[in-house]
């Protein structure tokens, strides 16, 4: 267990050895980097959609299972630590080179990243032609995420108390992954549990009684994810109701920091970075966004958010050719009903048109999305080889 002066340093070998894993790994924790290099890329010009919420990090991980208040669940953007109203193209490209890069670390041939992309614009049109006065989704499941819906729907809290906290009693063992509190981080978390609308949106869910009581049962430092590694963040177990009728719940809390995503120009955001994370994901991913919070936790702006059971995330392994491009086109129409429901009628018709200019005959993908993803390919892998190589010398020093 890390002592807490230390939490600095491992949790910089820790990114950095997340990183090293693999190729498609460095693209989920470089975000920071894509935007610089989308920047200075000298083809592919982007065209502009209509400003709109974008989840901002638009990779296969973020994207999965998500409970809503009531325990039913849809597939959706599932982290919005990025999200800011910007051009709903720079998701395209995301989505686009985190697809490409899993097909390449599945030994696919170069021609199925193509067939991938055309994959992924197709579904995501045909997403802003569906009917938006309709919540229920159509679109046609891969066999992977049928699979992964049917998992989510039967899990309930000992599964979630099992995968997050390796046990289903009552407290956070302490360890690898969970790290002790100083007494002013523990003190901090039950002064914000009791703040009357933390405890509202809480009580909120599953059917739980408006006045029902909110008692911190056990907190850690929470080691998760590389994009948060070096931030506040904290595992809240919490008891909810009184002793005779309660519930346990397992509440994450992420410090909300500046997104790396442009914004666009000329459009009003929260300038709070928690507000602005829990107004994007209403926008885009309702399920998430009607059970996050924002808050003040230790003079910094955090975002409060309950663990449901059934929240998962896409995890890639190997896939075939069939799987990756049935699996391109369905992600791809869940980017676009959660762009497209912001957009108006008129908005998206336009949107559509201009996503279906500049092909050419062989490419039924755009060639701003060929060209920004083939360059953004190569960019990747030689910032992946060079970072694996200082990771093997900072190793060996």
């Amino acid at each position: 267990m890390a002592k807490p002066d230390n939490r600095g340093r491992i949790l910089t070998q820790t990114r950095n050895l997340k990183m090293a894993r693999s190729a498609h790994s460095y693209v989920r924790g470089s975000t920071e980097k894509f935007y610089e290099w989308l920047e200075d890329s000298s083809r592919g010009e982007l065209p502009e959609g209509p400003p709109v919420w974008i989840c901002g990090d638009c990779h296969v991980g973020n994207l999965g299972p998500l409970a809503d208040a009531k325990g039913r669940v849809l597939v959706q953007i599932r982290d919005l630590d990025q999200t800011v109203i910007g051009n709903p193209a720079h998701d395209l490209v995301r989505l686009g080179l985190s697809l490409a890069s899993a097909a390449r670390g599945s030994d696919l041939p170069g021609v199925t990243t193509a067939r991938i992309l055309e994959e992924l614009i197709a579904g995501y049109q045909a997403a802003l032609s569906s009917d938006f006065e309709m919540e229920q989704d159509k679109s046609n499941r891969p066999e992977s995420i049928q699979a992964l819906l049917a998992q989510s729907t039967r899990r309930r809290w000992r599964h979630l108390a099992e995968a997050r906290l390796d046990a289903v009693k009552p407290t956070i063992p302490l360890g690898k992954r969970f790290w002790a509190l100083r007494p002013q981080e523990r003190k901090a978390l039950s002064q914000m549990f009791s703040n009357d609308a933390i405890r509202s949106t809480l009580t909120s869910l599953r059917g739980r009684a408006k006045d029902d009581s909110v008692e911190l049962l056990d907190g850690a430092y929470w080691m998760k994810g590389c994009s948060s590694l070096g931030r506040l963040r904290y595992a809240a177990l919490l008891r909810i109701g009184n002793r005779k009728s309660s519930s346990l719940c397992l509440v994450d809390v992420k410090e909300g920091v500046a997104a790396a995503a442009p914004s666009a120009s000329k459009v009003e955001m929260p300038r709070d970075n928690a507000i602005r994370v829990v107004t994007g994901a209403k926008a885009l991913s309702p399920n998430l966004g009607d059970r996050m919070m924002a808050a003040r936790l230790l003079h910094k702006a955090v975002v409060v958010r309950e663990l449901m059971p059934q929240d998962l995330k896409i995890e890639i392994d190997r896939l075939t050719r069939q799987e990756a491009m049935s699996l391109a086109r369905y992600l791809a129409g869940v980017v676009g009903r959660a762009h497209g429901r912001q957009m108006t009628s008129s908005q998206r018709r336009a949107w559509r048109s201009d996503l279906a200019k500049n092909h050419n005959a062989s490419l039924e993908a755009p060639s701003w999305l060929w060209a920004s993803v083939v360059e953004l390919i190569g960019l990747h892998e030689a910032a992946y080889l060079d970072h694996c190589r200082r990771f093997a010398l900072s190793e060996a020093a």
